[in-house]
């Protein structure tokens, strides 16, 4: 089996939750979704669990954070291009996400951040490794 990543996060509205992320370009895998969690597809081996509080909970003893108002993480998604990297926040903020900052260009990478109903924060960037600054 090929190495997978899965990110769960807890989202206080499912529905909302997975129009948001249809939004960004994810599809749902049925297979692993049901009333109180959705999985949701990036690519072969990246999922996004989007899980109620109530399921969320059943995986930890701690405390869900508040990550409207703190941060808990930042989770990067590369594109092919700056125009999808464009398109993926255009999206995003017509499915009512927010954009916290204006794009970051390095030169060799261009990245804008988007979050979702919960204020979970996404980095969606393209990079040009031929771009990146030598010694």
């Amino acid at each position: 089996m090929a190495k997978q990543i899965f990110i769960n996060l807890a989202v206080t509205d499912l529905q909302k939750s997975m129009a948001f992320y249809t939004a960004l370009g994810f599809t749902i895998n049925p297979q692993f979704s049901d009333d109180s969690g959705k999985c949701m597809v990036w690519c072969e081996n990246i999922f996004v669990m989007l899980l109620t509080h109530e399921k969320f909970s059943n995986f930890t003893t701690k405390p869900i954070a508040d990550t409207k108002s703190k941060v808990a993480g930042l989770f990067s998604l590369s594109t092919e291009s700056v125009d999808e990297v464009n398109s993926i926040v255009s999206n995003g903020l017509k499915a009512g996400g927010i954009e916290p900052s204006e794009m970051k260009d390095y030169g060799f990478m261009q990245q804008r951040t988007i979050e979702d109903f919960d204020g979970h924060t996404w980095e969606i960037f393209y990079m040009d490794v031929s771009k990146f600054p030598t010694a």
